[in-house]
C-alpha cells in the first residue's frame, strides 16, 4: 500500500480495462483516472510545475495561470493548494459546473469566458484573457500547456513505458487529442524504440482543428481545440480520426450500460478507436490500446443528462441507442 504526502504522489498505472466482451475487438483501456485529480491531466501538471520549480520561474511569490476545459485546471489547482501556490484557472462556459467549483474548493479562481472571438472560438478568448492577466501583473506565470515540452515529456517518461511493460506486443495506440501533450508523449517513445513498429492513431472531435479539420461547433469539453497546439507535430502519427460529439456520447452510455462509467474524452476515444480497428483491420488478430483520459462523474449533468443531451443534438435516450454516425479518417502512413 503506498504511503504519500502529497495527492499529486499517486498514480495508478497498470489499470487497463478489456473492451473485447463489449465491442467483439482485442481492445484494452489504459484507465488514467485513478488519482486525487481524477484524471491524466495529473501527469502534466506536475511535470510542468516541477520543471518551472527547477528552473526558478515559479517561486513563492508567483500566481500561477492556465488555460483549461477543465481536467488540467483542476490539477493544478491540487498541485497548488499542496504547495501553496495562488493558482487562477481560464475556463469557459461549456467546462462543467462541478470541475469548476472543485477548483474552487481547492483555492483556486476560476475566470469564465463567456464569448468565443474570431476564429479561435473559446480556447482563442481564453488564451487573450491569460495573455492580458500576464501583462498585468509581473508576478503571474503561464505554464501554457499547448506549448510547453514537459507536457508531452510525462507521458514519453510514464504513460508509454506503461503501456509497453504490460503488452510488449502493441501494435496499434489510439490517443486523444487534447493539447496533444498525451499523444505526442507516447507517439515519441513508441518512434524512438528500436525496431518499434506501433501504429500511432490520433483521435480528436469533429469540429476541432487540431488536424486540420474545418472548426465548429463543440460541447463537451476536454479533447479538440480552436486552435492547434504548438506541441502538435503530425509526422508522428500514422493516422488520425474525427469523431463526431454524439457518437462520443452514445459510446459513452454503452460503457455505462457494461458498468463503466467514463467520462467524454474516453468516449471518443473509445468510440474512434473501434471504428478504426472495423475499417482498416477487419478479422485481423491485433492487439490495440487506447487511453481513457476521464471517469464520469464530471459529466453527469450533460452527456449523462437526458435533457441536456436532447436539447443539444436532439436525441432522447432511444435516439442514443441507435446505430453511430462514421467517424473520419485520414490516412498519413509512415
Amino acid at each position: 500500500m503506498p504511503i504519500i504526502g502529497t495527492p499529486q504522489e499517486f498514480h495508478e498505472e497498470d489499470l487497463f480495462v478489456d473492451l473485447r466482451q463489449l465491442y467483439g475487438w482485442p481492445l484494452y483501456l489504459k484507465c488514467e483516472a485513478f488519482n486525487f485529480a481524477g484524471s491524466v491531466k495529473l501527469k502534466a501538471a506536475a511535470s510542468m510545475i516541477d520543471a518551472a520549480e527547477r528552473s526558478g520561474t515559479l517561486g513563492p511569490d508567483s500566481v500561477l495561470v492556465e488555460s483549461s476545459s477543465g481536467n488540467l485546471g483542476l490539477a493544478l489547482s491540487m498541485i497548488a493548494a499542496a504547495k501553496g501556490y495562488r493558482f487562477i484557472c481560464v475556463v469557459d462556459a461549456r467546462t462543467n459546473l462541478t470541475t469548476r467549483q472543485a477548483i474552487e474548493s481547492l483555492g483556486g479562481e476560476v475566470h469564465v469566458i463567456t464569448e468565443a472571438t474570431g476564429a479561435g472560438g473559446f480556447l482563442g478568448a481564453r488564451l487573450d484573457h491569460v495573455r492580458a492577466l500576464c501583462s498585468e501583473d509581473e508576478r503571474v506565470l503561464w505554464l501554457n500547456q499547448h506549448a510547453n515540452a514537459n507536457n508531452w515529456m510525462a507521458h514519453y517518461r510514464t504513460t508509454a513505458p506503461a503501456i509497453e511493460k504490460q503488452f510488449p506486443g502493441l501494435d496499434l495506440l489510439f490517443v486523444g487529442a487534447g493539447t496533444t501533450g498525451t499523444l505526442m508523449g507516447c507517439a515519441r517513445y513508441f518512434r524512438d524504440r528500436p525496431g518499434s513498429q506501433v501504429t500511432i492513431v490520433g483521435v480528436d472531435s469533429v469540429g476541432s482543428v487540431t488536424f486540420g479539420g474545418l472548426p465548429g461547433p463543440r460541447m463537451i469539453p476536454g479533447l479538440g481545440a480552436g486552435v492547434r497546439p504548438a506541441l502538435f507535430d503530425e509526422s508522428y502519427v500514422d493516422d488520425m480520426v474525427l469523431v463526431p460529439e454524439i457518437d462520443t456520447i452514445r459510446t459513452c452510455h454503452q460503457l455505462a450500460r457494461s458498468g463503466f462509467l467514463f467520462g467524454g474524452s474516453t468516449g471518443t476515444v473509445v468510440n474512434g478507436a473501434v471504428r478504426w480497428l472495423a475499417e482498416h483491420r477487419p478479422g485481423e488478430d491485433v492487439t490495440a490500446v487506447a487511453i481513457s483520459p476521464d471517469l464520469g462523474d464530471r459529466y453527469l449533468d450533460t452527456i449523462y443528462q437526458s435533457n441536456w443531451v436532447q436539447d443539444i443534438y436532439g436525441l432522447d435516450e432511444f435516439g442514443l441507442g441507435t446505430g453511430p454516425t462514421p467517424a473520419t479518417s485520414g490516412v498519413n502512413q509512415r
